[in-house]
């Protein structure tokens, strides 16, 4: 038993909703699309499971968190794939995949076949047996990767009102999970190994000042060590968490943040791998020419930093499955992906966004005892990162697109000094056209900014040619 299609998406995360959504408008025939997921749901909104979802009032449900609403978009609701004729496999994992044959095989033994296939797998959330604690399965300890981990962590908070939770990690879901539970009116305590929160994007100075706030909302921290163990009452619950620096926190509940790992193992010995994930180019094509991957699971080359990275956003995911779509269907119109990275929260009152890169010398600006301040990083003289809490919209589109221009920056007070205001200014400069290169042979642009810069260029250069051979004819006459 077998189906074929053109276009296969292998998992129904993020990027799998989005992708949908260019193929649709990219002209995909009925019949054509079909997604694969071991989730029962349509793809969602991922990162509403540790917003919203958890909120004790007015709580985010589906179908309200569909993708695309998430960059205001049309919800694509399971009517919207049947509408449009797109083929949805739910609640159905594949055992095998053959990138010869260009084959799937599925857990109900279903073969499908693909023209071209979207690896869209995303992560799978680290368990604690994976560095030697045992207790994963106890029924208050809770993970949140998927809508099931997040029912059943809406089920446990409710089920200890005001009770005391330990989170262990001090990564995005640690930090976003810590926020919902003190909404909750749970009493919180992040337990973590590194000095800081956020370690692998927040500075010491950035991170003390979430701290303070967390801190000023209730919140514990205890930082510098590792969960060594659980104790258990006779129900099989944790009652407390023993840590390796000696000391032991009663609990209620327990909720694990520790990061996570691509799931390629399904490609493993198939498809080249690099940084955890699938190794793609420049149009997200893996080392298979008809298998491409996007989101979490892939190690795309980023142009601005001149290597490849596998990033870990929801940004990421959404413009990688829309710029695949456009590689597969459109490959003579399509460019290689050019990503900045980017990275944002919100938590409690605050919302703060991040692009670029965190390397080099750390330049602050603002007011770090209020609401409002940023930080520009800059390496062998370049502004390379940005960092902004509490900015409005051209704020943030200010520091994201200073970042992308990636300016020559030669005095680090002179950008202290001006703060915020360097990236406003910087960005609303025009943008410098491209220079011309005029042949004898033929006319050519190379890589304008603007579609009218190169229409404008084209019809300078051809009118000074026509003068040119007119000039030319008439002088002979004369």
């Amino acid at each position: 038993m077998g189906r074929a299609f053109v276009y296969v998406i292998l998992g129904g995360g993020v990027a799998a909703g989005y992708a949908a959504l260019e193929f649709v408008k990219k002209g995909v025939s009925h019949g054509e699309l079909c997604i694969i997921s071991d989730e029962p749901v349509a793809p969602y909104e991922r990162p509403a499971l540790s917003k919203g979802f958890l909120l004790p009032e007015a709580a985010a449900r589906l179908p309200s968190f569909h993708t695309c609403v998430g960059a205001n978009e049309e919800r694509l609701t399971p009517k919207w794939y049947k509408e449009h004729g797109i083929e949805l496999v739910l609640g159905t994992g594949v055992k095998s995949a053959d990138v010869k044959r260009k084959t799937l095989l599925t857990t109900t033994g279903e073969t499908i076949s693909y023209k071209f296939l979207i690896v869209a797998t995303g992560a799978r959330a680290l368990k604690l047996e994976e560095f030697g604690v045992s207790g994963s399965d106890a029924e208050n300890v809770c993970y949140l990767r998927d809508i099931a981990d997040a029912n059943r962590l809406v089920n446990v908070i409710q089920s200890c009102p005001e009770g005391n939770a330990v989170v262990i990690g001090g990564g995005y879901i640690g930090m976003e999970c810590a926020a919902s539970l003190v909404i909750n009116k749970i009493n919180v305590t992040m337990v973590f190994p590194e000095e800081h929160c956020m370690a692998r994007l927040f500075t010491t100075k950035i991170a003390n000042y979430y701290e303070e706030y967390y801190k000023s909302r209730g919140v514990n921290f205890v930082k510098g060590t590792v969960l060594s163990s659980f104790d258990f009452d006779s129900t099989g619950k944790v009652t407390a968490v023993n840590l390796r620096d000696g000391s032991t926190l009663s609990v209620d509940m327990v909720v694990v943040g520790i990061g996570i790992r691509p799931n390629t193992g399904l490609f493993e010995g198939q498809l080249t791998l690099e940084k955890g994930g699938i190794k793609v180019n420049g149009m997200l094509q893996s080392s298979n020419s008809s298998v491409y991957a996007i989101g979490d699971v892939a190690a795309f080359p980023v142009k601005a930093f001149g290597e490849t990275r596998r990033l870990e956003h929801v940004d990421s995911a959404r413009k990688s499955a829309k710029h695949v779509v456009a590689a597969i269907m459109e490959p003579d119109k399509t460019g290689e992906f050019d990503y900045i990275p980017f990275f944002y929260s919100r938590i409690f009152t605050l919302s703060w966004q991040f692009y670029g890169d965190n390397i080099g010398e750390v330049v602050y600006f603002g007011d770090m005892s209020g609401s409002a301040f940023g930080a520009y990083w800059v390496s062998k003289g370049q502004l390379v990162g940005a960092f902004l809490e509490g900015g409005n919209k051209e704020e943030y589109e200010a520091i994201a697109k200073v970042t992308r221009l990636r300016p020559a920056i030669e005095d680090l007070t002179e950008l202290e000094r001006q703060g915020l205001r360097y990236a406003v200014t910087v960005s609303q400069k025009p943008a410098v056209s491209p220079p011309v290169e005029v042949r004898a042979s033929d006319l050519f642009l190379e890589k304008p900014l603007y579609a009218w810069h190169a229409t404008a260029g084209v019809i300078i250069a051809a009118s000074i040619a026509a003068f040119a051979y007119f000039y030319g004819k008439k002088r002979r006459r004369w």
